[in-house]
């Protein structure tokens, strides 16, 4: 599962959005994730440039923008005001993993890359737009091209789980659900969890 997919994942019992997202483990590798982090820093616009993620338009009546995460294109006050409440949307997110791999990406995309975005937005110029093609070429690689192999949604409202299975999300009506095949999923991951999460009342399994 992208993380772009979670910007749009509401509770299929209650609707409530947004949900909460415990990372257990990835599919992508340590060294692309890597890779996207040192572009970042060397601030390669030519490289950003190249890999043709974020698009400016020329037409009648100005300038418009759209990238993989903000798909229509748009002016550039309303295409970064939706790029800054995707950012928003990572405060939901829990890097759970042993390996912690996109823990320092978080950390660099809730922070610099955040506060950078804001501080343009107060004064956002189309001649300076240059200035922030690295910060939202790291928020478009982390939304679009990380996988996440295991974790899980959770509703906070209505206390269901819902496990993500090879990169599968399964969010289907509890009684739709394997209740052998997910119990065992979460004993399997509960060295992951801390034993807070536990304490809930959990739907529609527990252990």
């Amino acid at each position: 599962m992208k993380p772009w997919l979670f910007d749009i994942l509401a509770c299929p019992i209650d609707k409530s959005f947004p949900l909460e997202l415990y990372v257990f483990s990835l599919e992508t590798r340590s060294e692309d994730i890597q890779s996207f982090v040192k572009i970042y820093k060397t601030r390669n616009i030519d490289v950003i440039n190249d890999e043709d993620i974020i698009n400016i338009y020329n037409e009648e009546g100005g300038q418009y923008y759209k990238d993989n995460i903000v798909i229509q294109k748009q002016k550039l006050e309303e295409y970064i005001e939706l790029i800054i409440s995707s950012i928003d949307e990572l405060e939901y997110i829990n890097d759970n993993s042993p390996s912690k791999l996109i823990t320092r990406y978080l950390d660099i995309l809730k922070t610099e890359i955040k506060e950078k975005i804001i501080k343009f937005s107060k004064n956002p110029e189309d001649k300076q737009f240059n200035q922030i093609l690295p910060e939202l070429y790291l928020l478009n690689k982390f939304k679009l091209e990380i996988e996440i192999k295991s974790g899980i949604l959770f509703c906070k409202k209505c206390e269901r789980w819902y496990p993500i299975i090879e990169t599968i999300p399964q969010m289907l009506p509890d009684n739709y659900r394997d209740k052998k095949k997910e119990i065992e999923f979460l004993k399997n991951n509960k060295n992951l969890l801390n034993k807070e999460f536990f304490y809930q009342d959990l739907k529609p399994f527990n252990i």
